[in-house]
């Protein structure tokens, strides 16, 4: 694997003003994620009536979006088009949960990977912090401190996800290593991890070719009103998208960590 370094994280913010933190009310909450490396940008259609995100790319991830609790169908196509139909699958939701629904791998071999949030506040001075590893290419990871610092995640594989970890909130320098080893295929400097705030790291692009591995982080859930940031233009109108088969690793440490 190539090592690359991510100079500069910028933060994908995806809570909609005045939104709150977790589900509640006998609803359920579900966002998007677009992570196929070689899949264009794409259309989402649920019952074949609803046009519920429009030409979403690569990297993109949604708002949360509040749904009544029930099974949606949900068909996935290129933008602007009708055919091929890349995903097509029955996504059940239950009330008072949030999920997270990740199109991963190629295009030829394309799913979802649907995950159970917890955006429950952190206690105070906390943040939490997931790792969702979507790269198709590489092998499993482990996530750690730089500089000889903790691993907080180890022996992620592909489509695994490390599961909320409470840190101290703070400024951090990261880096993915092969799993059980100290060689750094991706270096994650300056990831700000704020008081009571929740957080998701995805893993996407390729390690041995382009686009290149990157860490795309989310701010899942906050204790107060944030402005949606993205670096691309995305027009959707948040829904959903998805299947079964839940990928869930839990965790219940917590770690003092060396700050930057």
């Amino acid at each position: 694997m190539k090592r690359f370094t991510v100079a500069v994280l910028t933060l994908v913010l995806v809570l909609a003003m005045a939104m709150p933190t977790l589900a509640a009310n006998g609803k359920a909450r579900v966002r998007v994620v677009h992570a196929s490396p070689d899949a264009p940008a794409v259309d989402v259609w649920v019952n074949d009536s609803i046009k519920a995100f429009t030409n979403a790319p690569f990297k993109g991830i949604t708002a949360y979006a509040e749904l009544d609790p029930a099974t949606y169908n949900v068909k996935v196509v290129p933008a602007g088009a009708t055919t091929p139909v890349v995903i097509e699958a029955n996504l059940g939701l239950e009330a008072d949960k949030d999920y997270t629904v990740v199109a991963v791998n190629t295009l030829a071999n394309i799913e979802p990977l649907v995950l159970v949030d917890n955006n429950a506040t952190p206690a105070a001075g906390k943040a939490h912090v997931r790792f969702v590893h979507a790269s198709p290419d590489a092998p499993a990871v482990d996530i750690a401190v730089a500089n000889g610092g903790p691993v907080l995640f180890g022996n992620v594989p592909f489509k695994g996800v490390g599961d909320y970890l409470p840190v101290d909130a703070g400024t951090y320098d990261l880096e993915v290593r092969l799993a059980g080893t100290t060689t750094v295929v991706l270096s994650v400097p300056g990831v700000s991890l704020a008081n009571q705030t929740v957080y998701t790291i995805f893993a996407m692009g390729l390690a041995g070719g382009s686009p290149a591995l990157a860490a795309v982080p989310s701010v899942d859930a906050a204790p107060m009103t944030m402005l949606p940031v993205s670096g691309g233009a995305m027009d959707f109108t948040p829904i959903l998208m998805g299947l079964a088969g839940l990928s869930l690793l839990g965790s219940g440490a917590v770690l003092k960590l060396r700050k930057r």
